[in-house]
């Protein structure tokens, strides 16, 4: 494609469009769903089920808005199969969980290497328009997020040589970008990468530090339990929010740009449990546990492209968006099965 040609390829009207959302039975990739569905798409979903859940699409499927396949996109011919006939690629799937998951299975995570290569190769073979790639805050370098009191945020710029990516996912991530701006830069693909930040709302598991929170005051935790010192700032971003960048990034950028999808709030994580046992009306004692995993101490996005490009900021605010979390939390789970389940939730991304 010529760089005018990939500029048509810019979307608006979604229900002219055939659209595969690898992964769209979990957590993020089933609000895009249930986004896209929205807008009039005809939309594909190919999950392995590993930590996605049919019951989050299920509604769509049963009245035909999507097609859905339970199969390995690392299979050759699946994904061939999954890409075909598709106009916009939504890539969400990936080996992936919170925290803990990334920081314990990295021979897991390095998959996401092949699996991306293998969806971006597919989508061009199938013809498809364009690839908006789920990245992440993990491409950015570790080195410069140790100081939980620096009044930081990241800019897109900062991902440059000599590249630092946090674990083996971040550097996947990382290369999953650089390869989809070489498919731009070729004329073989138009493309977007958008990286998330700290994404939660209701069906994220709770291997994700906010939904760690919640399950542990739902079941009367005390002490309460925290990892690390508490101190780790982050920007949590509501799943809507996390959606509707997604999108639009898919609408305005053809290039390949990255760029970020996050609240400018910084929130610690004390501050954060704090915050849900007031709301939920809880007490209990802090225990800080600095040898689990806990990532940079301060990962915040700036939204500076985020604005320009497309116009649009997320327009959740981090308390409104807690407590209509925990609000579904409490609604959707039973507490003795969390009680159950949740030492092994916090480190897996598979069923328990």
């Amino acid at each position: 494609m010529t760089g005018e040609e990939l500029r048509s390829t810019t979307v608006h009207d979604w229900k002219s469009k055939h659209v595969l959302v690898t992964g769209g039975a979990s957590f993020i990739g089933s609000h895009l769903v249930d986004a896209l569905v929205g807008r009039g798409a005809r939309v594909r979903v190919v999950d392995n089920l590993s930590s996605g859940r049919r019951e989050n699409i299920a509604d769509h499927i049963a009245s035909g808005a999507v097609e859905f396949r339970e199969a390995d996109l690392l299979r050759s011919d699946v994904v061939d199969a999954a890409t075909a006939g598709t106009d916009v690629v939504f890539h969400i799937a990936a080996d992936h969980g919170g925290r803990g998951y990334i920081d314990l299975h990295q021979v897991a995570c390095s998959t996401n290497l092949v699996l991306d290569g293998m969806v971006f190769r597919s989508a061009e073979r199938a013809g498809a328009e364009k690839v908006v790639f789920a990245s992440s805050g993990c491409v950015y370098p570790e080195h410069l997020q140790n100081d939980p009191g620096e009044l930081l945020y990241l800019t897109e710029g900062l991902v440059a040589p000599p590249y630092a990516a946090d674990n083996l996912y971040g550097w996947a991530k990382l290369m999953g970008e650089l390869t989809l701006r070489a498919y731009c830069a070729e004329g073989r693909l138009a493309a977007a990468s958008v990286r998330y930040f700290t994404a939660y709302g209701p069906r994220c598991p709770e291997s994700h530090a906010v939904m760690a929170m919640i399950a542990r005051a739902m079941t009367g935790q005390d002490p309460f339990e925290i990892w690390g010192t508490g101190e780790q700032v982050r920007n949590w971003t509501h799943v809507q929010d996390i959606v509707e960048g997604t999108i639009r990034a898919a609408e305005e950028i053809h290039d390949g740009t990255a760029v970020n999808i996050g609240t400018m709030e910084r929130t610690s994580v004390v501050e954060c449990a704090r915050e849900v046992l007031a709301y939920m009306g809880r007490e209990a004692r802090f225990v800080f546990d600095p040898s689990k995993p806990t990532g940079p101490y301060n990962r915040v996005s700036d939204l500076t492209l985020c604005r320009e490009l497309l116009g649009w900021e997320p327009e959740i605010d981090f308390k409104t968006g807690l407590r209509s979390t925990i609000d579904w939390y409490l609604e959707a789970h039973d507490e003795s099965e969390v009680r159950r389940t949740l030492e092994f939730a916090l480190t897996e991304r598979r069923h328990a």
